[in-house]
C-alpha cells in the first residue's frame, strides 16, 4: 500500500508493505500462541518448541468461546495454520485449516496497536460485512474475531453492545491509543477463502501469454467492480497485489481483495463526503440512510499505490471513477504484459507507466501534469490487443472523470468486445 501526498515520487513503488524483523519475529511468536499449527512431516523441533509457549488466553485455544466459564484447555482449536504466505506493516497472512471441515481458509491478522491499523482494519470489516449477497470475484469474509485481554468475541456489524468493538471505533475516530497497548494487545483475525494460486501478478507472469485468459479475467474484473459499486463500496486500491486467483474449479477464477482502504458510500445525500464512522459503529443501516450514487460522491483522502492512481486521486478530490482507472491501468498491463520493478521488494509487477527521459511516471500523475497527453494503445508494436479493448482502455483512462464509463457500462461494454474477439 502507498499513501500518497500529491507530490511526484520518483523512487519506483510497488505499495509492497514492509516491517522490521525484530517486529516480524514478535508476530509471528504471538500467531503460533493463538492458532496452533499443525504438525507438518516430520517437523518435531517446531511441535516441541510450540509446546513450550504459553498458553494464557482463550483465543489459542478456540476462536470462539460460547461458554467462558469452561476451562480453557477443554475447547478444541477451530483453526490450525499451515504457513505464513504474505506480510505487510501491520498484519501477516496465514494458510490454515478447519480442523472440523479439513476445509483451507485464509486467516488474516491485523495488529490493531495504532489508530491507523484500527482504521484500515475496520475499513476492511466494514466493506466484507456490507455485502448481503457473495459474488465469485470478490473475497469471501467467513467470519471475523476481536481478541483483546485474553478474551475473543465474533465481530458484527454495527454490534452497539459490543465494548470492544465500540472502544475500536473510538481508536479510529479519536486517533488516540486508548486500548491500553501493548499492556492489553487488541488483535483482529479475518477467516476468509483462501486462494491457492497467488496473485495476479504470480499467475500472469509465471505463464505463456493466453487472449483466453486475458478475455476471461477482464470479464471477471469488470463483473467484481461493478458489484462493488452497485453495493457502494470503492476499493480504492486495485493493483494485481490485490486480485487472488482461486483455481478450486479447475479454472481461475479472480477474487478482488485486500479492502483495508475501501469506504462504504452512504448518506444522506449524493453530495454527502466520506461516510460518517460513529453511524456505522451505532448499527445504522441501509434503511436509515439513501441509497446515493456512487459516482456522485466525493472522497478527499489521496490514497492507493501509485502506479494505479487516477489524475484525481493525487489532487484529492474524486469519486469511484478512480477505479475505473485503476482497472484499466491492470487491465492494459496484463493484455501487453508491461512491467516494472518494484523498488524495495525487487518484485517484477504489471503495471502501465509514462517514460520521461530515463524515470518512468505512473499514467494518473502524468496525466495529471499534461491533460492533453495521448496515451499510446496498445504500447507494443506486436500487440494482440483488439481494436474494442483499446477503444474501451482509452475510455476508461479518460483524464476526466466523467468521460470514463461507470463500472456498470463497462460491465456490459466488456461483454461485446470479448465476445466480438
Amino acid at each position: 500500500m502507498d499513501i500518497c501526498d500529491g507530490k511526484r515520487r520518483r523512487k519506483v513503488s510497488g505499495g509492497v508493505r514492509s516491517c522490521r524483523r525484530s517486529v516480524a519475529a514478535k508476530m509471528k511468536r504471538e500467531a503460533v500462541k493463538v492458532l496452533r499449527s499443525l504438525t507438518v512431516g516430520n517437523n518435531n523441533k517446531r511441535a516441541e518448541a510450540m509446546d513450550e509457549e504459553e498458553d494464557e488466553d482463550c483465543f489459542s485455544i478456540s476462536f470462539l468461546r460460547s461458554d467462558p466459564s469452561r476451562p480453557a484447555a477443554a475447547v478444541s482449536p477451530r483453526y490450525s495454520l499451515l504457513r505464513e504466505v504474505g506480510r505487510g506493516s501491520y498484519g501477516v497472512v496465514y494458510e490454515a485449516v478447519a480442523r472440523r471441515t479439513g476445509a483451507r481458509v485464509a486467516v488474516k491478522r491485523l495488529q490493531c496497536d495504532a489508530p491507523e491499523n484500527v482504521e484500515l482494519a475496520l475499513a476492511e470489516f466494514w466493506a466484507l460485512t456490507s455485502l448481503e449477497n457473495r459474488h465469485q470475484n470478490v473475497v469471501q469474509l467467513e467470519e471475523c474475531v476481536l481478541q483483546r485481554n485474553g478474551l475473543a468475541q465474533k465481530m458484527s456489524h454495527g454490534n452497539k453492545k459490543s465494548k470492544q468493538y465500540l472502544r475500536l471505533v473510538e481508536t479510529s475516530l479519536k486517533g488516540e491509543r486508548i486500548l491500553g497497548y501493548p499492556e492489553e494487545p487488541c488483535y483482529l483475525w479475518f477467516v476468509m477463502e483462501f486462494c491457492e494460486g497467488g496473485d495476479l501478478n504470480q499467475y500472469i507472469l509465471s505463464r505463456r501469454p493466453d487472449p483466453q485468459t486475458n478475455s476471461s479475467f477482464m470479464l471477471q474484473l469488470t463483473s467484481a467492480i461493478a458489484f462493488l459499486h452497485k453495493n457502494n463500496i470503492v476499493h480504492r486500491d486495485l493493483k494485481p497485489d490485490n486480485i487472488l486467483i482461486s483455481q478450486k474449479s479447475g479454472s481461475p477464477v479472480l477474487k478482488v481483495a485486500d479492502f483495508g482502504l475501501s469506504k462504504v458510500c452512504a448518506g444522506l445525500t449524493s453530495k454527502s463526503s466520506e461516510e460518517d464512522p460513529t453511524a456505522r459503529a451505532a448499527g445504522k443501516g441501509s434503511n436509515q440512510y439513501n441509497t446515493v450514487n456512487i459516482n456522485k460522491f466525493w472522497l478527499s483522502s489521496a490514497c492507493g499505490s501509485d502506479f494505479y492512481m487516477a489524475p484525481e486521486v493525487w489532487e484529492g478530490h474524486y469519486t469511484a471513477k478512480a477505479d475505473i482507472f485503476a482497472l484499466g491501468i491492470i487491465i492494459w498491463a496484463m493484455v501487453e504484459r508491461i512491467t516494472f520493478i518494484d523498488a524495495e521488494s525487487k518484485r517484477e509487477l504489471l503495471g502501465t507507466y509514462v517514460r520521461q527521459g530515463s524515470e518512468i511516471i505512473p499514467v494518473g500523475e502524468a496525466l495529471l501534469e499534461n491533460p492533453k497527453m495521448v496515451l499510446h494503445i496498445p504500447q507494443k508494436a506486436r500487440s494482440s490487443m483488439t481494436d474494442g479493448v483499446k477503444k474501451l482502455l482509452l475510455d476508461m483512462l479518460a483524464v476526466n472523470p466523467q468521460d470514463r464509463p461507470d463500472a456498470l457500462q463497462l460491465e456490459i461494454r466488456m461483454d461485446q468486445v470479448t465476445f466480438a474477439a
